[in-house]
């Protein structure tokens, strides 16, 4: 069994996360990402990311260029946090 992205995060200061103005934008990227095979987990969003939706997406530091192309490909809106 593969530890949660959670447990494999290191230095929580430096942590982005890709953030969302809706729920469906925020499940439609979690889908992306599994049908891309990226991994990656819907978190709650920092109050500080002025977020509209409650909803962030999580995956690897070495991911987040692969996910966020995967999703401008998609065209699911989103941006990144901080």
């Amino acid at each position: 069994m593969t530890e949660p992205l959670a447990a494999q995060a290191v230095g929580r200061a430096l942590e982005r996360l890709f953030v969302f103005d809706t729920t469906h934008h925020a499940l439609w990227a979690e889908e992306v990402s599994r049908l891309r095979e990226i991994p990656a987990e819907v978190v709650a969003a920092p109050r500080e990311s002025r977020a509209k939706c409650d909803l962030a997406l999580r995956t690897r530091p070495d991911l987040l260029t692969a996910l966020g192309t995967a999703l401008q490909e998609e065209g699911v809106p989103h941006r990144l946090y901080p």
